[in-house]
């Protein structure tokens, strides 16, 4: 079972959310919380294994909520940040703190069961959209730790592919369909990469990707 908590400041969002983890039965509602403090304090007392997080919120906003969950590793929690801003300064902070996935709340609701799944799982869930734009704004200038260039020479081929592909937004899943190989391959090249690279998780392999101007193979 997959333990889930809400934090956002709209009832009607919180509602909305609400009714698509409990129709689900891998999916417990543990608690819900109407702003960061809330939310923080949720997280620390419920301990589950997402959080869907709103970044713009009253008092202490998500990405000091998820900064304060990071400066806490004994947490277990991930985070998947949920907003209605496709692109902006947020996206690119929100991955730095350490979110594990980012989807528009104008996503259908299967997508956003499934990214609870995914991530539950720890593995990374960028929408695709958000993916090309932190990409296509911000490139190079992305601010925070820079794998060595003696880590980057550290991978293989195979693994260098993966982290490309991992940037692209897609899932382990996703990545093995269009490679055609399997799921636990694809696991096993992005594990290895993250440990050379020091990535905390695959969300920041994103964030590494992006700066290094990876892309996949045409």
């Amino acid at each position: 079972m997959i333990s889930v908590a809400l934090a956002d400041d709209h009832e009607l969002v919180r509602l909305g959310l609400r009714v698509l983890i409990e129709r689900e039965a891998d999916l417990s509602l543990v608690g819900e919380a109407g702003d960061g403090a809330g939310a923080l304090e949720l997280v620390r007392s419920a301990r589950p294994d997402v959080l869907l997080l709103d970044l713009r919120m009253p008092g202490m906003d998500g990405l000091a909520v998820l900064r304060a969950i990071a400066a806490e590793p004994e947490l277990p929690t991930r985070v998947i940040v949920v907003t209605t801003f496709e692109i902006d300064q947020y996206v690119v902070e929100a991955l730095q703190a350490g979110a594990s996935g980012f989807l528009l709340k104008n996503n259908v609701p299967d997508e956003l069961v499934r990214a609870v799944r995914v991530v539950a799982d720890g593995q990374a869930l960028l929408s695709p959209s958000v993916t090309r734009r932190v990409v296509g704004l911000f490139g190079r200038r992305l601010a925070g730790p820079v794998p060595s260039e003696q880590a980057w020479g550290s991978l293989t081929d195979r693994e260098r592919e993966m982290v490309a592909w991992v940037a692209t937004g897609r899932s382990n899943d996703e990545i093995a369909r269009e490679l055609v190989i399997s799921p636990d391959t694809v696991r096993t090249h992005v594990s290895r990469a993250m440990v050379k690279l020091a990535a905390r998780d695959r969300a920041q392999l994103v964030v590494f990707a992006t700066r290094a101007g990876l892309t996949v193979p045409a």
